[in-house]
């Protein structure tokens, strides 16, 4: 394969939760493909430190707060990027919440607020995003599922749901959305510490067991997750379309690791 189907050049990607962890490192490996990467969340403050960064490799970039609890921002978001940039290739949903409880007691608007995050606040932005890139006839939409969409962890059930579901969302709109041009895959990436995560991993018994199941013995590394979406948002991949790329380390295929 040619280098120049790897690269990201001429094309403009919006990150949703991009400003922190994995989003963030996305971001920043999108624009150091040549991308002009436009990357948001919910604090300016954290929209303009990534701008900045996204700035310093030499590439375009708007700043604009959104949540994708709130369809008018995620619509706002797309305005400002056209009016800035004039279009958008690719789109990472990266938005996501978690919490680790018992399912029996489990609160009702808890669960409701991290599916309202990680399910249709994935759905918003492919709908948002999604009509313009149907209407231009190209898209690359990557969306971040997780190794939860595959086995369960315990007492992280909503999480787990949610993740299935965006599963389930990616092959449904690669489905519905292929014929137009517009390709819908995502990343389910494994156990990588970042502040979402770090209070369930790093030190806990729980860490402990993930890496003794883990083959590779260590947590992953969040720019170990930029090739995979590179190669997604690029023109190399313009025939794979409803895939869950598993970034992992193994994890998903490990039986006895001791």
């Amino acid at each position: 394969m040619s280098k120049s189907l790897l690269s990201l050049e001429g094309k403009t990607a919006v990150v949703i939760g991009g400003t922190s962890g994995i989003g963030l490192a996305l971001a920043l490996g999108m624009a150091e493909a040549g991308a002009d990467v436009v990357a948001s969340s919910r604090r300016m403050e954290q929209v303009e430190a990534a701008a900045r960064e996204i700035e310093a490799r030499g590439r375009k970039t708007v700043c604009f707060a959104s949540d994708v609890m709130d369809r008018s921002s995620l619509e706002g978001l797309l305005d400002a990027t056209l009016k800035e940039l004039g279009k958008v290739d690719i789109l990472v949903n990266c938005a996501g919440k978690t919490k680790r409880a018992p399912t029996l007691d489990f609160p009702e608007d808890v669960w409701h607020d991290i599916m309202e995050t990680n399910v249709t606040g994935t759905l918003r932005g492919c709908q948002v995003f999604g009509r313009h890139m149907l209407e231009r006839g190209y898209g690359r939409i990557i969306n971040i599922a997780s190794v939860t969409t595959f086995v369960q962890l315990y007492e992280v059930a909503a999480y787990g749901a949610s993740k299935a579901a965006v599963g389930a969302l990616t092959k449904s709109l690669a489905a519905e959305w292929g014929k137009k041009g517009v390709v819908v895959n995502a990343i389910a990436p494994g156990f990588f510490v970042t502040p979402l995560n770090q209070g369930l991993l790093l030190g806990t018994e729980r860490g402990k067991e993930l890496l003794t199941r883990s083959p590779m013995g260590r947590f992953g590394k969040t720019e170990e997750l930029v090739g995979a979406a590179v190669f997604l948002a690029s023109d190399g991949a313009s025939f794979v379309n409803g895939e869950i790329l598993v970034v992992d380390g193994g994890f998903l295929v490990s039986g006895v690791n001791q």
